[in-house]
């Protein structure tokens, strides 16, 4: 499966890729003013502005496009915007409380890479959180699994397990992994962003079954509002506090 160029996204995500509220309350809870916080995959910014805009805190956005990368710039200067990849942050040791990402696992080449960089920039007792879909997530998307069931398989070939996931963060040196799944019920009223395939599954399913899906969309559409949900499993883990691994 050929990787998405999201350089040429950027415009449209910026128009309508829009943040999971239960996702952002969870990421801002316990977090004070004086912390410094990374998100690795920050695309045009939508999570790491509105944590910055919600703690005032430190905040640094990590990703490989340019053009997303000058979005952010755009929307909020206030945060630290720089171009690198997960598996190579090019920032020093120590030095964020929290990291995260947003559907953005599935993207990385190497997480054994990834997670040892954000085991590396994490301070001591820092957390890192990846915000991903199950497999019972995937199976059960709205609308796209109701209009474009054929992006199920192809998802179901490009996110990571979960167990798969937990095993990966042990070997990087993380410990204490819960899980949680966050849910958004929310109605949509046109379908651009899907006539846009601003959501990457609608770029690798054949184009027949894509105007089809968006035709019956659309048609629904035209009787009234859809409504959907939208869920995310969100998956911590902590770098141990050398002192507290010695009791």
């Amino acid at each position: 499966m050929k990787s998405t160029d999201y350089s040429t996204l950027a415009d449209k995500y910026a128009a309508h890729r829009r943040l999971h509220p239960a996702v952002l309350a969870r990421l801002g809870e316990s977090l004070e003013g004086s912390a410094h916080v990374l998100e690795v995959g920050c695309g045009t910014g939508n999570y790491v502005s509105a944590i910055r805009d919600a703690v005032g805190c430190a905040c640094t956005g990590v990703d490989p496009s340019p053009e997303m990368l000058a979005k952010l710039r755009q929307r909020d200067p206030s945060v630290r915007a720089i171009g690198g990849r997960a598996e190579v942050l090019g920032l020093p040791d120590g030095a964020f409380d929290l990291l995260y990402s947003v559907d953005v696992i599935h993207h990385v080449r190497d997480r054994e890479a990834a997670f040892a960089e954000a085991f590396r920039v994490l301070v001591p007792g820092g957390r890192a959180c990846t915000v991903t879909d199950s497999e019972w997530i995937l199976h059960h998307r709205v609308p796209q699994s109701v209009y474009f069931p054929e992006t199920v398989e192809v998802e179901l070939s490009r996110y990571p397990r979960i167990d798969v996931l937990r095993s990966e963060l042990a070997r990087a040196g993380f410990s204490s992994p819960r899980e949680e799944m966050v849910e958004h019920a929310y109605a949509i009223t046109d379908a651009s962003a899907y006539r846009d395939k601003v959501f990457s599954s609608l770029l690798y399913i054949d184009e027949a079954a894509f105007h089809r899906g968006l035709a019956r969309m659309e048609a629904d559409l035209a009787l009234g509002p859809i409504q959907c949900i939208s869920r995310y499993l969100m998956l911590w883990v902590t770098k141990a506090s050398p002192f507290l691994s010695r009791q």
